[in-house]
């Protein structure tokens, strides 16, 4: 987590000004549930969550959806697709420029930086006269788990 100058609280509150909405206790409950830490979720991964909250305070499934969505139109947070059709949830406030490496077998992510595609993406804008405002790299291919070798039982044990 980089050092921001406005908590994602107050800037989610700044965002929902601009809609004439206000920062109600149940979305302020469940900004400071998706950012108590970096882990990658998904919407029913953060109800669950929520209905665990040893405070007893909670929330609706329906507000949950609705302020994720209303998270991500901030730039508060931005989906990031999986291979098993599912999108999760991650940090994009407050959080350095990072791509992911998506296993297509468990689905695994891990993220990483790189200058090098940096100064690529870089270059190739100013070949364009393009302005680039940001980038969103997602490899996918087979993680080190599972593209290891099988782990198979010596064959005298299948005897037993």
């Amino acid at each position: 987590m980089m050092s921001v100058a406005v908590s994602p609280l107050d800037k989610f509150r700044e965002y929902l000004a601009t809609k004439s909405k206000r920062l109600t206790q149940e979305r302020a409950i469940i900004v400071e549930e998706v950012f108590s830490d970096h882990e990658h979720f998904d919407a029913d991964q953060l109800v669950e969550r929520m209905q665990q909250r040893e405070d007893g305070r909670r929330v609706s499934r329906s507000t949950v959806y609705r302020t994720l969505k209303g998270l991500e139109e901030a730039g508060l947070l931005r989906k990031v697709a999986r291979n098993d059709n599912r999108e999760v949830y991650e940090h994009d406030y407050g959080y350095p420029q990072h791509d992911h490496l998506i296993c297509k077998n468990c689905g695994s992510l891990t993220e990483f930086t790189n200058e090098s595609i940096s100064k690529v993406l870089e270059e190739v804008s100013s070949d364009h006269r393009f302005r680039m405002a940001g980038h969103r790299l997602e490899v996918y291919g087979i993680c080190e788990k599972c593209s290891g070798p099988v782990q198979r039982r010596h064959p005298m044990l299948d005897r037993i």
